[in-house]
């Protein structure tokens, strides 16, 4: 909502003044993109990981709608709906894991692929999807918005760029973690560490069951779309075209139709 603001209303009310800012609006997107990303690399806690790499990935957005240009506004719009499917997407696989093991410490897991194929499965998809994998809707997003960037200002683009090398780094890295591996706290009887306390709980392995099909279900839609935009985004373009024509011929070029 902040981000279709400043599109919607810092462009069309105060076009002038976006001008003169997009300069400064670029830097700092670029900042919040390379910020978020770094901090998000640090954290234990696999919540507040794809937190800060929500940080990061706004940034994209914010460096899409300053470059002034159409390009770069279509490819922010897109990357609105997509942040919502893969990053909404991965704070409720992380709640799956969550109910069951009590924690968010990354330390405290490992190995879960074995055990929970399915969860195993759509949250490697949705990892992919935030990272950018192409085919996926990530990948759209933000190569769009680049190219829109990299006619305004190539700097801030080639420093941008290097955000999606680093969430690749840290995504990946939360999901070896977490899924690969030996299991870090389980003892062999159906016992895990307790998520805080440190102490070992009996869980009579029922913390460790796969996905039930209403969970399946929940995130099903998400992915399902994360495809169709990767593969199918020109519906999607076709729609915002003339919204954000109109918005550019008369905001940013000042011409009124």
């Amino acid at each position: 909502m902040g981000t279709y603001g400043l599109l919607r209303f810092n462009l069309g009310l105060f076009s002038e003044a976006s001008k003169q800012f997009a300069p400064l609006m670029m830097t700092l997107a670029v900042i919040g993109i390379l910020y978020g990303a770094v901090v998000a690399f640090a954290q234990s806690d696999a919540k507040k990981l794809v937190a800060y790499s929500s940080v990061s990935h706004m940034g994209y957005i914010v460096l899409g709608i300053f470059a002034l240009n159409g390009m770069g506004a279509q490819g922010a719009l897109l990357q609105m709906i997509n942040h919502g499917l893969s990053t909404g997407g991965l704070f409720l696989v992380i709640g799956f894991i969550y109910e069951r093991l009590h924690t968010r410490d990354m330390g405290k897991m490992g190995g879960l692929w074995a055990k929970m194929p399915l969860y195993g499965t759509l949250a490697l998809l949705l990892v992919l999807s935030s990272v950018g994998l192409p085919g996926m809707n990530g990948f759209v997003g933000e190569y769009v918005i680049l190219q829109g960037a990299f006619q305004a200002n190539q700097i801030a683009t080639a420093f941008a760029t290097v955000g999606m090398v680093l969430s690749a780094v840290y995504l990946l890295t939360m999901f070896q973690k977490i899924f690969l591996g030996k299991p870090r706290d389980e003892m062999g009887d159906g016992t895990h560490a307790d998520a805080g306390h440190g102490v070992i709980a009996k869980t009579g392995g029922l913390s460790l069951m796969d996905l039930n099909w209403r969970e399946a279900l929940a995130v099903a839609p998400l992915i399902i779309l994360c495809f169709v935009i990767g593969l199918m985004p020109t519906p999607f373009f076709d729609v915002m075209k003339a919204s954000v024509g109109r918005l550019f011929t008369m905001a940013v070029a000042g011409v009124t139709p």
